[in-house]
């Protein structure tokens, strides 16, 4: 706030001639000032220590002698005011004088601050002494005239064993009470109310709107330093330098210049370790802490493994596959019907994907999937569910190119085999042929020496369907599969709908925990209470263990087969994860999901490490697809294995692109093509397909990728010379050279190197190629024409121009 006071109205205050103020203004220089001036601030500070020096006395026996003395009363027409140091407690007229003496004690110099405040102390004391000794008076309502009693009380401060706060106490408490006794008095009317108003508003503004001292200066600094000193900052494992400064409330360009004491170069978007960012906090003077982000899911879901003592035996979860024609769906429904009881004469009341049935005592979980497309779609998401994978093999018809797939596919996914060789009723079964063909792909049997059990069955006779039933089981002991039922339930989703009255409808296989009715569980993108949970058989059931498959609703959306469930406890953080993944998944929808491809296949392994190629063959005879297998499997060096999970044959179908994509392969054909669907597939999983006629070629290409030579190779082919004769300037155009192709040709988009006694001096491309006014394409030997480089303009007579282009090629 400025303050406004006149040099008049100081003079006045200061009971000076205005003549001398003006006269010690020109002496520090500012000149041109009149009474009715307005003073600056550094003007104002100059003349009150100016002013404050010459009243100081020498001695304060001086000074209180001279109280002593009398002095004549003022006439109430002057309007004296009193030296700084006096003070006249029952003289209510002199107290603007007294009020604007104060504020020239508090701009005192550093110097005498002490010698004042010593000062200002003892006068304090003084006028108590004397409020205390002397007779009160009251001052006449018309009177202005100041009185000053005789007796005089002298206070020695020098004594060290005077208690000075008492007096303070005092002094405030006599100040107080005669503030008050002064409001109830009557407020003398005229030109004296107006200066006394005055001097109290210009006083107001003066304490407001004061300069910062030098001791309140340093007080402040000490102050933030003391503040930045307890300040804590929470640094995460990378920050940006401005993000850095922002929370240790700095500027950035104080953090970078932190940063260059230390010998490191930053930028305010440079992104730093925790380490280094914690070194520049604690140049600070700042607390530093590790922040650590918890995720949703790290909160949602239990990260703890099972004990050993929590765990139990749980059922083995089992996956039937084999060829459309050789008896699955048969297999399965003779399963079912072994295990339908008397008063379930009708069937299965309702079949849900998935069921259970009883052996000796032992429970065992089927997985009813269309083969092994679901079985693959469920494993390229995650859902490793199935333990064990039945292989069914017709005994008529041997191995078959769907048989063959879901060998690789049981085999990716590492889950143990049986073979149940089916229609042993057929007069035409031929077991030792079955066996023979599995042989070929690494199944060895058991009656041939291996430890794949292939069990003969006919599931239209029931033959067999026991001793497969029993096999399982003795199989799951000896996996010995455990679970932890005391803990919140997770598993995978077998499969899903949308009913019309109960609306998603989802199910679920419970892998690890127990399910009960009412938890809140999130499946991929669906969240949602458990409102009902049936088994395989319909029944109501209110807890679902591990290994059981059950049917829920209550589920917001339709989720997706082979998403992965998890009972949570918090609703609320459930459905904002699910949120995330919607848009999560969108934004994978619009950025393109880099798969291997024999093109970026080094740059895949210098980046994540990979030391793997999976290929899936596909040839029109078998002859070739083994032949093709046998020789990719052969180039694999110390950097990667080129492994084929698939080879077979006919056209590349969508089940291909499934494995691979599955798989993260590619797939390679030879005299084969894929239908439309899987070029629909292949295009939407991002999934590569190469075409070959010439094995060769196919095993060159891998070769080539395996050693990161794919990328394209280009070569400088040179077309001709040219002879610059003349330089043109022209305007809007730019320099145009005249020139003469004295070898070869030039074309419109070949480029140009520039040659100047020999050397070169850059390359440029052609921005535009003349012959006469007219555009030309190309210009042959011997043919004059006008060239303008897009770049380079300064040329001269006698230049060269040497015109190139560049041509992919390979080796």
């Amino acid at each position: 706030m400025i303050v406004k006071y006149k040099v008049s109205d100081f003079a006045k205050d200061l009971n000076i001639s205005a003549k001398k103020v003006l006269d010690e203004l020109n002496a520090m220089g500012s000149t041109g000032k009149k009474n009715s001036s307005t003073l600056e601030e550094n003007e104002l500070n100059y003349l009150l220590e100016k002013f404050s020096k010459d009243n100081s006395v020498k001695s304060l026996d001086e000074f209180l002698n001279s109280a002593k003395a009398p002095k004549a009363e003022p006439k109430p027409a002057e309007k004296k005011a009193e030296p700084k140091a006096e003070k006249k407690p029952e003289a209510p007229k002199a107290e603007p004088a007294k009020a604007e003496a104060k504020p020239a004690a508090k701009h005192d110099n550093k110097k005498n601050e002490q010698h004042k405040r010593r000062e200002e102390k003892t006068v304090s004391l003084s006028e108590l002494a004397r409020e205390t000794g002397a007779k009160a008076t009251a001052a006449s309502a018309q009177s202005v005239s100041v009185r000053r009693e005789d007796n005089q009380v002298t206070v020695d401060t020098r004594t060290v064993d005077m208690n000075v706060d008492r007096f303070d106490a005092r002094y405030d408490d006599l100040a107080s009470t005669k503030n008050t006794e002064n409001r109830r008095k009557p407020t003398p009317q005229g030109n004296k109310q107006k200066f006394t108003q005055r001097g109290q508003r210009q006083r107001q503004q003066f304490q407001k709107g004061k300069r910062e001292t030098e001791f309140e200066r340093l007080q402040r600094i000490q102050l933030e330093k003391a503040r930045n000193a307890q300040l804590k900052v929470l640094i995460p494992d990378e920050i940006t330098v401005g993000e850095l400064a922002a929370r240790l409330k700095q500027q950035a360009g104080k953090v970078i210049a932190k940063f260059m004491q230390m010998g490191e170069m930053h930028a305010i978007n440079d992104i730093i370790d925790f380490d280094t960012a914690a070194l520049v906090a604690e140049e600070f003077h700042a607390k530093v802490e590790k922040e650590v982000h918890v995720t949703i899911e790290e909160r949602l879901f239990t990260q703890e493994e099972d004990s050993q003592d929590d765990l139990v035996t749980r059922p083995p979860v089992v996956c039937v596959m084999g060829h459309v024609d050789h008896g699955k769906t048969s297999i399965l429904d003779a399963i079912r019907k072994t295990n339908v009881t008397a008063g379930e004469a009708g069937g299965i009341t309702q079949a849900i994907g998935a069921y259970q049935v009883k052996v000796n005592d032992s429970l065992i979980t089927f997985l009813d999937t269309p083969g092994h497309e679901a079985f693959t779609s469920m494993r390229a998401r995650g859902a490793n569910m199935t333990d064990i994978a039945v292989l069914v093999v017709a005994a008529d018809d041997g191995i078959m190119p769907q048989t063959v797939e879901s060998i690789n596919h049981a085999k990716a996914a590492n889950v143990k085999l049986i073979v149940a060789m089916n229609k042993m009723d057929k007069p035409t079964a031929n077991p030792e042929r079955v066996m023979e063909g599995l042989t070929k792909y690494g199944i060895i049997t058991e009656d041939w020496g291996g430890d794949v059990a292939c069990i003969p069955v006919s599931a239209l006779t029931g033959m067999g369907i026991n001793d497969l039933l029993e096999r399982i089981a003795l199989e799951a002991e000896v996996m010995e599969l455990k679970a932890n039922p005391n803990r919140r339930a997770k598993g995978a989703v077998v499969e899903a709908r949308l009913d019309k009255g109960q609306g998603p409808i989802a199910t679920i296989l419970v892998q690890n925990g127990t399910l009960h009715s009412g938890d809140v569980i999130i499946a991929g993108t669906a969240v949602g209470r458990v409102r009902t949970m049936r088994s395989d058989k319909g029944i109501l059931l209110n807890d679902a263990g591990p290994s059981t498959p059950v049917e829920i609703t209550g589920l917001t959306a339709v989720p997706e087969a082979g998403d992965l469930f998890e009972a949570v406890e918090d609703e609320r953080l459930a459905r904002e994860l699910a949120e995330q993944r919607i848009a999560a998944a969108k934004e994978k929808q619009f950025s393109a999901f880099q798969k291997v491809t024999l093109d970026n296949l080094f740059s895949q392994m210098a980046q994540n490490d990979m030391k793997e190629l999976a290929i899936v063959v596909k040839a029109d005879v078998q002859g070739s697809a083994e032949a093709v297998k046998q020789s990719l499997e052969k180039i694999s060096n110390d950097e990667v294995r080129v492994r084929v999970i698939h080879a077979g044959v006919g056209a590349i179908s969508k089940s291909d692109v499934d494995l691979a994509d599955a798989s993260n392969a590619i797939i390679i054909g030879f005299n084969v093509r894929p239908d439309n669907v899987a070029k629909e597939e292949a295009a939407a999983t991002k999934v590569e397909m190469r075409m070959y006629r010439v094995i060769y070629d196919a095993i060159n290409d891998v070769t080539d990728a395996m050693k990161g030579m794919l990328a394209p190779k280009f070569r400088e082919v040179s077309l001709g010379e040219l002879q610059v004769r003349q330089v043109y300037k022209i305007s809007n155009v730019g320099t145009v050279a005249g020139c003469r192709v004295t070898s070869g040709k030039i074309t419109r988009d070949s480029k140009v190197r520039v040659v100047r006694d020999g050397i070169v001096i850059t390359e440029d491309e052609i921005a535009s190629l003349k012959r006469f006014k007219d555009d030309a394409k190309e210009v042959a030997e011997g043919y004059e024409c006008g060239v303008t480089l897009a770049k380079f303009a300064d040329v001269k007579e006698g230049d060269v121009y040497e015109a190139f282009k560049m041509e992919e090629y390979r080796d």
